[in-house]
């Protein structure tokens, strides 16, 4: 069954570039509404904007969403996750700004927010999007791949010169809770040099340690560290899966990103729809929707790491 929020969940958080407070709250919607978020502070035009991959207009250090009149939200990447990893497909999100919070550069905070609201099943079956061939891109060094698989993985490999990343590679399955037990709590992450260089030019004013894993060379800045030894690749994964969640639907698919970002993953959405032949949307049947991301998560599954 298709599911949405049990109950209206508030959050107040500042945007990473801004540094300016929002409040972003998040309505229960109703069977086949999908994802929207609506800018409560614009009024004089359409305030409405698809959370979906063709309505991405920046990919540039997040990822950014804008609807016909040019009406944008940005960093829209962990909250799509969080409501992709709680099986969430219908919802409202009203804000009062052009940034989602950045809250503590996880998940972490929206799955709790809404486990606390609680999930509500809707009488709609569950559509996903199933791969049937292989479909890439790349440029650089860098690749994005969706493969045929009969539930979601995500395949991920990063390499960063700075020893404190270095070479970092994971492969999960999105089923049983996986996302809200062993991505949701991974942090964002950055260069010290390209705080200073975002700082000097007036942008990342509110991004700092309490919010981003910053690292200089071999060194962790923040006092606390990592929360796991590759948070960073799982960082990865967690953005991969709030990105492939502007489909539309889930994804019965196997994702592989090598050095792979918000661009590379919507430059692949893009080159699967333009594909007919790679793709087939299909009703879920019972098994396959216990092995969406959503299905069986609990509270036991979301805890900040030691």
């Amino acid at each position: 069954m298709q599911k949405t929020v049990a109950n209206k969940i508030t959050m107040i958080g500042k945007g990473v570039h801004s540094g300016k407070p929002a409040r972003l709250i998040v309505h229960p919607a109703s069977a086949e509404y999908g994802i929207w978020f609506r800018r409560v502070d614009v009024t004089d035009k359409n305030n409405l904007i698809p959370a979906l991959y063709d309505a991405v207009n920046d990919t540039q250090m997040c990822t950014r969403l804008a609807n016909e009149e040019n009406v944008e939200v940005s960093t829209v990447e962990h909250l799509m996750a969080a409501l992709a990893g709680t099986g969430i497909q219908n919802a409202l999100i009203e804000i009062d700004g052009p940034e989602v919070p950045i809250m503590d550069g996880s998940s972490y905070p929206f799955v709790n927010a809404i486990m606390d609201a609680g999930v509500r099943e809707l009488d709609a079956p569950v559509r996903a999007i199933r791969i049937l061939k292989e479909v890439s891109i790349s440029f650089d060094e860098t690749v994005a791949t969706l493969l045929p698989s009969e539930v979601l993985e995500i395949d991920f490999s990063i390499d960063f010169a700075d020893q404190a990343i270095g070479l970092q590679h994971k492969t999960l399955e999105m089923a049983n809770g996986t996302f809200v037990r062993e991505l949701s709590d991974c942090r964002t992450f950055c260069q010290r040099k390209d705080v200073d260089a975002l700082h000097a030019i007036g942008l990342g004013q509110g991004g700092g340690l309490e919010n981003a894993i910053v690292v200089d060379g071999g060194l962790v800045l923040n006092p606390e560290g990592f929360r796991r030894t590759d948070e960073c690749v799982r960082h990865k994964m967690l953005d991969a899966l709030g990105d492939l969640a502007l489909a539309g639907a889930p994804i019965l698919g196997k994702y592989v990103g090598v050095k792979a970002g918000h661009r590379a993953t919507n430059l692949l959405l893009r080159e699967l729809f333009s594909r007919s032949d790679a793709w087939e949307m299909v009703v879920c049947n019972e098994a396959q929707a216990e092995m969406l991301p959503g299905a069986h998560i609990q509270a036991a599954d979301l805890r900040l790491s030691a």
